[in-house]
């Protein structure tokens, strides 16, 4: 398979060796081994059923992998939980943004990560120092939204995302992995977005991308892998690629 040349190992931050996973008699991954450069943004593309999102949950502790292994800023790693894999500085903007429409902005923030400050033998809420601390999250990432007060349900579809990616980049992570993150946007929120992934990247943050969108992955990758039927099809740089060898690819008329 010709792909992406694998870069010395200080320069992965993510890496992906011989990785499978069942469930009873389906093989969700066969085999795969990839790699995440740090500051770098990687896509991952394939049909439904290729396999992406088992792939995600597993980098993510959701699942446990059956055989392989994952080394993450050049440890072997295992988690047992998603908040193990943040812990670590894997946070996941999941496709729906796991959000709740009913708090604002920043209780959204610091949703589970809640700041308390005692008072004698109490422990009360700081929402005072939670608002501050959101407005600087937000004012990093230049993202424009509504007053960190205003609830979640009153925003577009555009300021939820960013709301999402804002909580996601925010915590110190050192890997964010994005699934479809412009799925249900339109063009000039798409645009925004995009413009917020691209100065993570700036930033020196790493990024994983899921999307069906090739054009969208060649505009914003570095690097692209392409999963077909739970295995591995090909990498390719995007400066050496086309959409329509990616389709290639996904279809199985290239061979990777």
């Amino acid at each position: 398979m010709t792909g992406p040349t694998s870069p010395i190992s200080q320069d992965v931050l993510l890496g992906v060796e011989q990785l499978s996973k069942s469930f009873g008699n389906v093989r969700a991954l066969r085999d795969i081994s990839l790699w995440l450069p740090r500051g770098q943004i990687t896509a991952l593309v394939g049909d439904n059923g290729a396999g992406k999102s088992t792939l995600v949950r597993v980098l993510s502790g959701v699942h446990q992998p059956d055989h392989g292994r994952v080394t993450f800023a050049g440890q072997p790693v295992r988690f047992a939980d998603p908040q193990a894999a943040r812990l670590a500085g894997i946070e996941t903007v999941h496709q729906n943004l796991a959000l709740v429409d009913e708090l604002t902005v920043w209780q959204n923030l610091f949703l589970n990560r809640e700041l308390v400050r005692r008072l004698g033998p109490f422990a009360v809420l700081d929402r005072g120092a939670m608002q501050v601390k959101a407005r600087e999250m937000l004012a990093r990432l230049s993202v424009n939204v509504p007053p960190v007060r205003a609830k979640v349900q009153r925003l577009s579809g555009g300021q939820r995302q960013a709301v999402a990616i804002a909580r996601a980049a925010g915590w110190g992570s050192k890997l964010v992995i994005m699934d479809e993150p412009t799925a249900a946007l339109g063009v000039q929120e798409t645009a925004r977005v995009e413009e917020l992934i691209a100065g993570l990247r700036a930033e020196g943050m790493t990024i994983l991308l899921i999307s069906h969108n090739f054009e969208q992955v060649l505009r914003l990758a570095d690097r692209v892998w392409v999963l077909r039927s739970g295995a591995l099809a090909g990498g390719r740089l995007t400066t050496e690629t086309t959409g329509e060898e990616l389709v290639g690819l996904v279809t199985g008329a290239i061979a990777g």
